[in-house]
């Protein structure tokens, strides 16, 4: 008897067991994501749930997080989720030392191709106008204001951008500075974004984290 009451209490628990479900990211917009789930392709925006309980918390043209569980997921362009799938606590990007001392690492503005150094020193992420050009930004509607450089003070800008990615690691309305004329050379990754992430340097390697 107590043995068959055991077997139909392991039943009972499997039976209410949920599995969780395959996802992959067909198409990624800005808020808005074309997902495959078990098969089936469902349009979300972001806070929507779908019947098979994955919520879009967010996303762009580079990526999205979801919810699935309690659990919060990046998932890439063509990535796929699988029923086992164990989520991690962390996006994590890691930046060796480079030129002349400076970390240097590849990003996105708006879902356009950057390099990035970074600049613990620089309250907001910093830009020449020539570069906010070249990414298509409104900087010129920017509010005014100055700024202080190598050669004196310079008319600036101030902006915020939709988003900025590294790697994993993507932010939404980020406010950023941009400075008329070509300085400076590198877009700078300030504060503005630093400030958002857990930063630390191991042997030279900065390492940057951003917990779901």
């Amino acid at each position: 008897m107590r043995r068959w009451l055991a077997g139909l209490c392991l039943v009972l628990a499997n039976a209410g067991a949920v599995a969780a479900p395959e996802v992959q990211a067909i198409a990624l917009f800005k808020d808005r994501a074309m997902l495959e789930i078990n098969g089936v392709q469902r349009l979300l925006k972001a806070g929507e749930t779908t019947p098979e309980g994955v919520k879009l918390i967010a996303s762009d043209s580079k990526g999205a997080v979801l919810e699935i569980g309690g659990k919060r997921i990046p998932l890439g362009l063509s990535q796929r989720i699988a029923a086992n799938f164990a989520a991690a606590e962390f996006a994590e990007v890691r930046i060796p030392r480079g030129e002349q001392g400076h970390h240097f690492v590849g990003g996105s503005i708006n879902g356009r191709s950057v390099r990035f150094m970074i600049d613990t020193g620089a309250t907001t992420i910093a830009m020449s106008s020539v570069d906010a050009e070249r990414l298509g930004l409104p900087w010129r509607s920017g509010r005014r204001g100055a700024t202080s450089t190598a050669g004196g003070v310079a008319e600036a800008r101030e902006l915020t951008l939709a988003t900025v990615s590294i790697g994993p690691i993507t932010l939404h309305e980020i406010p950023a500075t941009v400075v008329t004329g070509a300085y400076p050379m590198s877009i700078l990754l300030g504060n503005s974004f630093l400030a958002k992430v857990e930063m630390t340097e191991e042997g030279g390697v900065m390492v940057l984290r951003q917990k779901y």
